[in-house]
């Protein structure tokens, strides 16, 4: 059997956990393969919306088994309250649904401070940090200092976490950054305790042996812009959001990966700073962020908007592998006079249809209009009711990247979606 992924081809916030929400019927297991809880995919069904952080979105479907992999960066105090607010609303046995990698490092409250003092220290220069302690905690992952959710059954673990802190510790002193380190000890030891009521799996051989008589669904997290080798770097989240992240993430080889899902908005978003060369200042771009309802999911902060990008969106394309295209907030597009994409760009004063390596070069758009639609796309439910111009619009941006569009949401409901 194959591994499917799903991933957002922008800049984050592309609604993938409404699409895991309703793909995770045709599969038995749904696995998050990188990414932390600054992730918050929105979910809407049965008049009832909830916002997951680190939880597959698979959690809802009864007879789904969710993963969260080795890839991941899990703060075991987030995640319990992510987990009793599931089973206090919904009466969700998660412990019974979700299984946790022993190799996905652990978020230390101390690397939450770590990382609201590496923002402080930037000033002006400041990436835009969700300031969850994903940074700091994939840091320890790399320089060989991190701690693993494995980690919690070692019978030292608390000298363990206090060595790690310590670490911190002299690091916050080294900054400046005033702060009480032992604040939050007393919950993150209560939540190690909760984790340990999950099963705890060698992620690499608890998903190829589910591969060999089942499919599974890799969620990514954040969006493909914002990969620590391929997005916008420096203004970039600190793991592998593209389609390789998932074979790391999970322990499986690239002959394994199946159908690539990408996920984009009918326009753009942005959160946080970097370069967003179709981002909008006037009043069309806080139409957009007021009928899309752009605040993030977790942090809510208001998100930068503007027109789609298809250079962006191509590149990311390509880097992945994508098979079949998803778009999301159709209908937010439904009262525009003029619909633009941007189609090649202005590279410091030079025509360029590809992405540039220089995050600070001058980008200017260039853009193909089209007339809009005047229809209120949240009613179609089929392919003949979409109205022409909107077909129009779908045709092109097919030819100009060369995957097809598969499905079309038109509204945050479940049965918002059209399959083409």
């Amino acid at each position: 059997m194959k591994l499917d992924v799903v991933l957002g081809l922008q800049w984050g916030d592309e609604g993938k956990g409404k699409i895991v929400d309703v793909l995770a019927n045709n599969y038995p297991v749904v696995a998050r393969f990188q990414g932390g809880p600054n992730a918050g995919h929105s979910l809407h069904f049965d008049g009832k919306s909830f916002v997951l952080r680190s939880i597959p979105s698979g959690i809802f479907r009864e007879d789904a088994k969710n993963i969260v992999g080795n890839g991941v960066v899990l703060d075991p105090i987030t995640f319990k309250g992510e987990c009793d607010n599931i089973s206090a609303k919904t009466g969700i046995p998660v412990t019974k649904r979700i299984v946790i990698a022993k190799k996905a490092h652990l978020i230390l409250p101390t690397h939450r401070l770590l990382d609201a003092a590496n923002e402080a220290a930037m000033g002006k220069g400041k990436i835009g940090s969700t300031l969850k302690g994903i940074g700091p905690t994939y840091t320890d992952k790399i320089s060989r200092h991190g701690l693993r959710v494995g980690d919690i059954l070692a019978p030292d673990f608390a000298e363990r976490y206090a060595k790690l802190q310590n670490r911190h510790i002299t690091l916050l002193k080294q900054m400046g950054f005033e702060c009480d380190p032992h604040a939050e000890d007393a919950e993150f030891m209560e939540a190690v305790d909760f984790l340990k009521k999950f099963e705890l799996v060698d992620c690499e051989y608890y998903v190829n042996e589910i591969l060999k008589t089942k499919g599974i669904l890799a969620e990514g997290a954040q969006g493909s812009m914002l990969d620590i080798d391929y997005g916008s770097y420096p203004f970039v989240t600190s793991s592998t959001t593209s389609c390789a992240g998932a074979c790391v993430g999970l322990g499986v080889n690239p002959h394994q990966i199946g159908h690539v899902y990408g996920i984009f908005k009918a326009y753009c978003t942005r959160v946080g700073s970097g370069p967003f060369p179709t981002e909008l200042f006037d009043e069309t771009g806080e139409e957009i962020r007021r009928i899309g309802h752009e605040f993030g999911a977790v942090t809510g902060r208001p998100r930068r908007c503007g027109w789609l990008d298809l250079v962006a969106l191509k590149y990311a394309v390509m880097i992945s592998g994508v098979t079949d295209l998803i778009m999301m907030k159709s209908d937010c597009l439904d009262t525009f006079e003029t619909i633009k994409v941007c189609t090649s760009y202005i590279v410091d004063g030079k025509p360029s249809d590809q992405w540039p390596f220089d995050t600070f070069a001058d980008i200017q758009p260039v853009y193909t209009e089209f007339k809009g639609w005047h229809t209120d796309l949240t009613h179609c439910r089929t392919e003949e009711e979409l109205p022409q111009e909107f077909r129009d619009y779908i045709a092109f941006m097919e030819q100009y990247l060369g995957v097809p569009i598969k499905i079309i949401s038109v509204g945050p409901d479940r049965e918002a979606t059209i399959m083409r």
